[in-house]
Formats: C-alpha cells, structure tokens, sequence
C-alpha cells in the first residue's frame, strides 16, 4: 500500500513538471484573417513568374503578361501591338469586341510580313488542369480560325495552350479571372525559308 502511494505521488510530481516545462500559448499580434490578402492587380507581380531551372527570370510584356514561349525561345511581344482577346467563363467562342479587336491585329499581322504569331490560349484557375488546357487550346485555336478567315496565312500562325499556369491576376476574385480568360499574342521573327 505505502509503494502504491509513493508510486502516485512520484507520477503526480513528475505530470506536474512536465505541464510546468510547457511554454505558455504565444497570443498573435494583431488579428487574424482567414482571407488571404488582396493585391493590387495594377501593381507589379512576380505571380506569373515560372521558377525552374533556367525559366526562374521571366520577362513581362507592357501588360503584365507573362510568356514562357516567348521565355524560351529568347523572344518577346512588342508591347501594345497586338491586344489580347478576352473570353467568357468556360467558352471559346468571339464575341464582337473580340471580331472587332481581331480585326486590327489583322490588320497589323498583314502589314508585317516578316513576323509569325504565337496565339497563346489561358484560363482562369477554376476547373482542373486538364480542362484548362483544353479549354486554352480551343480558344487559341477559335483565335487562329478567325485569323485565317481575315486572309492571314495559316503556316504564319501557331498556337499553344497554358490553360491556367500564367495568369495575369493571381487573386480569386471575378475582376481577375476576367483578365486571365484571354488569348495572347507573341511575335516572332520569321524564319528564313531552307
């Protein structure tokens, strides 16, 4: 009886220093959100920015946009030239302000003979990855299409679907995912015929 006795005090001791050695809880400064900050789409961003290997210093053309092709191929859109194209949610299909703007990038595609274009298709973050590119690529290939039909040579144009991986606004917000539904220009110079 007198072990058992001696056997809880010494486990009440020792269940007593061990709470005593814990570090009381560190109250936070401030208050806590559980929203993630909002930035400034207007402000600059590296949230486009591509971090592997040799890719890790993107360049951004004059809207922000950040263009792994035209990262990898050392080349880059001549800013304000051709603008982008913007989308509705899940659709592929132009409407007329994206006819109208497709128009004048025409227009310019037509008066620089010496250039090729790389139609780019993006998507905002919401759906998979699998869906987003595929949804990219129907939109960069709705852009070419419309090209063609304006007379530009088919062999002057390509295309490439990023689906959701370079957005313009990295904020889940309904202002961004507009800017990030979009088909992209990248000029090229064109290759000399072998």
């Amino acid at each position: 009886m007198k072990r058992n006795a001696v056997f809880l005090l010494f486990c009440s001791l020792s269940l007593t220093m061990l709470v005593s050695c814990v570090p009381p809880p560190v109250e936070p400064e401030g208050e806590l959100s559980s929203t993630p900050p909002v930035e400034d789409p207007a402000a600059p961003s590296d949230s486009g920015a591509i971090a592997e290997g040799d890719l890790a210093q993107t360049k951004q053309d004059g809207m922000g946009q950040t263009s792994l092709s035209a990262h990898q191929e050392g080349t880059l859109p001549d800013p304000g030239v051709l603008a982008d194209i913007f989308f509705a949610f899940d659709r592929s299909e132009l409407d007329p302000d994206a006819r109208d703007i497709l128009q004048r990038n025409s227009e310019w595609i037509k008066q620089n003979p010496a250039v090729t274009i790389e139609i780019e298709g993006h998507a905002d973050n919401r759906g998979t990855n699998e869906y987003n590119l595929a949804l990219g690529a129907r939109r960069a290939q709705a852009v070419k299409d419309y090209l063609v039909t304006l007379g530009n040579a088919p062999d002057r144009l390509s295309t490439i679907s990023y689906g959701e991986e370079l957005p313009v606004c990295g904020v889940d917000s309904e202002e961004c995912w507009v800017k990030n539904r979009r088909a992209h220009f990248v000029v090229r110079a064109q290759k000399p015929a072998s």
